[in-house]
């Protein structure tokens, strides 16, 4: 009679099992997933246990059960954050806008700034449009001088400086936005 007064009721052992359980349960799961994930799954498995297993009162037999039954759960949320797209998705405030990171006005501005170059340099004269084309093309002063007959290369940095200038004067001036 003693001996029954001292041993504790079966619940209770069975309820500190499984608070041990669900200890070990976490932290395997928290291995493989977040912790807030982990300690949900660790809530499934343990309700599991109680209405299927409820039989099952060992360490020894809830243990390999539970971790088996983790795998299996932590592989079927892996399943389903996949095809919901979770491991994809990124928050609103880290989309970048595509465009080569410019922004739209920036992107305008280059744009503007684009059409006045090219209408500035259509009345530009003749042998402006071809220095600039061979600047262009990657020619070195002395060969701009042999394609463009000059009679010293000072002449081609002269006609240089006088192009560049006059581009700038049918700008408005100015490299940047007029007005």
């Amino acid at each position: 009679m003693l001996r029954e007064s001292t041993e504790k009721p079966p619940a209770r052992a069975r309820e500190q099992l499984l608070e041990k359980l669900r200890e070990r349960i976490v932290g395997f799961a928290a291995l493989k997933m977040q912790r807030d994930a982990a300690e949900d799954l660790a809530q499934e498995v343990l309700l599991l246990l109680h209405e299927k297993y409820g039989h099952l009162d060992r360490l020894e037999d809830l243990l390999p059960l539970s971790l088996k039954i983790v795998r299996y759960k932590v592989m079927a949320y892996r399943r389903k954050a996949h095809r919901r797209g979770e491991y994809t998705q990124v928050p609103v405030d880290e989309i970048q806008v595509a465009g080569d990171g410019v922004d739209p006005l920036s992107a305008a501005e280059q744009r503007e700034m684009r059409e006045r170059l090219v209408a500035a340099v259509a009345r530009l004269g003749e042998r402006c449009r071809k220095l600039f084309e061979l600047k262009l093309e990657g020619k070195t002063f002395a060969e701009i001088q042999a394609e463009l007959g000059a009679a010293s290369l000072n002449t081609v940095y002269t006609w240089d400086f006088r192009c560049r200038k006059n581009l700038l004067d049918l700008m408005g001036g100015s490299w940047e936005k007029s007005g």
